[in-house]
């Protein structure tokens, strides 16, 4: 069972999906050779991608390149249905920092054949999530530092206030389509800089009023031998 600290005692991390925006850093759609989108633009992670903090990210076979991406993860407090976003505060539980670890090479197969992109998403391991959850009542989440170090070397860094679509927004949006329920996670996008992890990596990811999130990096070779 994955637990979080929250408040003087821990959360349990049981989403029924985790929902993760794709291009909602100007920055980083034009790194990925991509336009803003016009409306926010989301794909699923499975909740068999999560660990937690001072874990191990595996580096499928499967993958030539796997890729970092930090982002700002919205934890839902309660059900959600075409909630607008003036109240859509009110259904958060709290903050948490997401890992959305990517295959870049299986991603890029599958936008050229115009296939879904789940695969490069969805390997176990491909969801790090913590070191805690803060409540959303402790953190004003306009305009935080978000960053992330491979081996001590900066890789990305930026601000909350950078997102196209903000949180609100994405509520809104997200819960018009489908339901929201307690305990889901919204990955928020994340900032320009992505670049690929390799075993013996050590992630430190941060995002301010947070804390850093610190993962080791393997390869799945390494474990089979």
């Amino acid at each position: 069972m994955l637990r979080l600290p929250f408040r003087d005692t821990y959360y349990e991390i049981r989403p029924t999906k985790i929902i993760a925006l794709a291009k909602n850093y100007a920055e980083h759609a034009k790194e990925m050779e991509s336009d803003v989108p016009e409306r926010p633009v989301f794909f699923l992670k499975p909740p068999s991608a999560l660990i937690g903090p001072n874990s191990t990210i595996v580096l499928p076979r499967m993958s030539k390149r796997v890729d970092h991406e930090v982002e700002l993860a919205v934890i839902i407090g309660k059900r959600a249905r075409n909630v607008p976003a003036k109240k859509a505060l009110d259904y958060v539980l709290g903050y948490t920092i997401l890992l959305d670890i990517t295959a870049r090479d299986l991603q890029a197969e599958a936008r050229k054949s115009g296939m879904p992109w789940t695969l490069s998403k969805g390997f176990d391991t491909f969801a790090p999530i913590g070191p805690r959850v803060v409540d959303k009542r402790e953190l004003d989440i306009s305009d935080l530092e978000i960053g992330l170090k491979v081996n001590g070397e900066l890789r990305q860094l930026g601000r909350t206030s950078e997102m196209v679509f903000k949180v609100p927004e994405l509520i809104e949006y997200i819960s018009s389509v489908m339901t929201l329920e307690p305990g889901d996670i919204i990955a928020t996008g994340t900032p320009a800089g992505v670049g690929p992890l390799r075993h013996g990596d050590r992630i430190e990811a941060w995002i301010e009023g947070i804390g850093t999130l610190e993962e080791d990096v393997i390869a799945e070779d390494s474990i089979l031998c």
